[in-house]
């Protein structure tokens, strides 16, 4: 348990400087709406390039890690939409729960994957970033058009957008560079790396920055049963599929590090542009991001 402290709590500390910075208002204007948009369009793109471009991804068991993690985010996306009727929660609302329950924040799992196991976890969290989060923003945009949140102009683009992701695009060009052999050639390779090792340390500040601590007074039935699924049951079932598929130490605590982490800031966006009901996104962040420097250290502690 110590070991898994240690690893996460610089992390833990960074988003409470951000937060911090966040109340104080520091430095002030739209500084920090403009440092997210360079970490999430430049920063952190070129991190998932540099990994994946020069990785030995083949040692990584990539099916396995996809089984584990596409089937559970999968379960769970069924199983919410079976349970919808019995929450009880209008549209706008549901598209929120679903979001909280499924979406992860990818700065806190590639950061926490580097410090728990160096190179290796980098490696198969960029694989992990890699398979979730095309599937995951899948999932939502067909979420919030199921729901009937979506006009028709707002469905076009939402379509477009995935097509413009950053991520995805990084992830895609990351592995054509690494299947091609060419890798990152000359100085490309310490300039892209040394871009990419800018994104964790800023973009755990950023997601402190990001919390709402007033939205916590909201604790209402999507609340309860976001969090129940995000940080209860969806690690719960990934790790039970780890260890029946049998994936080594490293490819496993990845896998449950993504699956118990906190949903994503951007998912707040992504609610009021499409139609979700944002507080309640507010609430879902900021809560899961503070229940997380619990329940995440405590989910890595039971694989040893």
């Amino acid at each position: 348990m110590s070991s898994v402290q240690g690893a996460l709590g610089p992390l833990f500390l960074l988003i409470l400087l951000g937060a911090l910075l966040g109340w104080r208002r520091l430095p002030g204007g739209d500084f920090w709406v403009q440092m997210e948009r360079l970490i999430y369009f430049l920063l952190f793109p070129a991190m998932l390039v540099s990994t994946l471009a020069t990785a030995d991804v083949s040692q990584v068991p990539v099916g396995r890690v996809a089984i584990v993690l596409l089937g559970a985010i999968a379960g769970f996306a069924v199983a919410l939409w079976w349970a919808r009727p019995a929450l009880g929660l209008d549209a706008a609302a549901f598209t929120s729960v679903f979001q909280g329950a499924l979406r992860f924040n990818t700065y806190v799992g590639v950061a926490g994957a580097a410090a728990l196991h160096g190179n290796a976890g980098a490696t198969v969290a960029a694989v992990a970033v890699a398979l979730m989060v095309p599937v995951i923003n899948v999932l939502c945009v067909a979420c919030f058009i199921a729901a009937g949140t979506l006009g028709p102009s707002s469905l076009a683009k939402s379509f477009a957008a995935l097509t413009r992701n950053p991520l995805i695009l990084a992830c895609l060009i990351g592995i054509a560079l690494n299947l091609s052999g060419l890798g990152l050639p000359g100085w490309s390779e310490q300039a892209v790396g040394l871009l990419g090792r800018a994104a964790l340390p800023l973009g755990l500040v950023a997601v402190g920055v990001a919390l709402r601590p007033r939205a916590l007074a909201r604790l209402d039935r999507g609340v309860w049963s976001a969090n129940l699924v995000k940080l209860l049951l969806m690690p719960a079932l990934v790790l039970a599929l780890a260890w029946l598929t049998g994936l080594d130490p490293v490819s496993r605590d990845v896998a449950l590090l993504f699956a118990a982490l906190p949903t994503a800031t951007s998912a707040y966006i992504l609610a009021r542009q499409l139609g979700g009901d944002a507080e309640l996104m507010a609430a879902l962040i900021t809560g899961q991001t503070l229940l997380a420097m619990l329940s995440l250290p405590a989910w890595l502690a039971l694989t040893g």
